[in-house]
This record gives C-alpha cells, structure tokens and sequence, in this order.
C-alpha cells in the first residue's frame, strides 16, 4: 500500500506575497522594451528613476531624489509641485544619458487624476522626453501649488506659522508658493 501525499504548495515571490509588486504588470512594462519611470514616494521624500532591463537585474540610468530639489531654492515635501519637480529634474538627467522615450510605472499605486506620479510624468514630459498617455490627468494650477498658496492665504497668523511651521523652518514662504515654484522650474531648466 503506498503512502498518501499531501498536494504540492508553491508559494508566490516574497514581494508579491508582500504585496509590493505585482509581476505581471511588470512583465508587461519590461516586455515593451522602453526604459520605466519608477516613482516611489516615501512620508516626506519622493524617488523618480530610469531603469531599463537588464538579465542580471535592472540597471538605474537616472535618478533623483526630491532632497535633490533644495539646491535649486525648492522646499522638498511628498506633494504634488515637488514631484513635477522632481520628475522634469529627472527627466532632463535622463535625457543626457540618452532616454528618448519611456513608460510610467507606478508600481502598486492607484492611477488617480493629479496624484504624484502623473505630477512627476507631467514633468519627464515637459523636459523634452516623450511617453504613451492620456490627456487631462494633471492639473496646472494644482502642479503649480496654487491650491497650497491659496490655503496658506486664507489662514490667520497663529494658524499660518503651525500649519506650515516646517516649510518656514527652511525658509521657505506658503504664501508665496507659485513664485517660489516658478524660479525652481526656471533654475532647473538651465541648469540641467
């Protein structure tokens, strides 16, 4: 009489049991065989990244991290004008490598109208890199930060200073946000 066996368990990747990526998409998007601009945001910085494919593993053609952004007079948060910031930064580094073209991968994040990643796309795009994409899925005042300046504005004293107590630790003025926003962009265009 032979001995029962139990059926065969395979377990799944460790980051997909994770959940921190889902391979198929990523197999989709590597197939395509143009270079993927990764964002990843943290709690109080944002990653952009070319990387292509490579069988010993990705390899980062150009990168940036939003910290990157304060030697153009800019004030890194994970919000949406600092990832448009950071994504035409990006995006201009990249095009000094030779990235003429690319696909956006946005991991596990839900694809919402003016979320950070198309912010960051809005910007590769605007740096003079091309990409597949929909119409309509960024705003400009919103990339701008006019909605920032606005509530800043509408705040009293007391409440402007603990609201954005972090922001003027750095010197940096909310109730000048569209100004401060357009001289980065404009330092980032010569610059890079």
């Amino acid at each position: 009489m032979a001995r029962a066996k139990g059926p065969k368990y395979e377990s799944a990747f460790r980051r997909r049991r994770e959940n921190k990526t889902n391979f198929a998409k990523r197999l989709a998007l590597v197939k395509g065989g143009l270079p993927r601009m990764v964002i990843r945001r943290g709690s109080t910085s944002l990653v952009v990244q070319f990387v292509k494919y490579s069988e010993k593993g990705d390899v980062v053609l150009a990168g940036v991290n939003s910290a990157a952004l304060k030697k153009f007079k800019w004030a890194p948060r994970a919000n949406v004008p600092t990832a448009y910031l950071t994504g035409l930064y990006a995006g201009k580094l990249a095009k000094k490598k030779g990235v003429k073209e690319f696909v956006l991968d946005i991991g596990l994040y839900a694809p919402v109208k003016n979320s950070v990643a198309f912010a960051a796309q809005k910007g590769a795009l605007d740096s003079g890199l091309s990409a597949s994409h929909g119409e309509g899925l960024t705003d400009e005042a919103r990339i701008s930060g006019t909605h920032i300046e606005a509530y800043a504005k509408s705040l009293d004293e007391s409440e402007y200073k603990k609201r954005f107590s972090s922001y003027l630790k750095d010197g940096f003025k909310p109730r000048d946000f569209v100004s401060h926003f357009k001289a980065s962009k404009e330092a980032i265009l010569k610059e890079a």
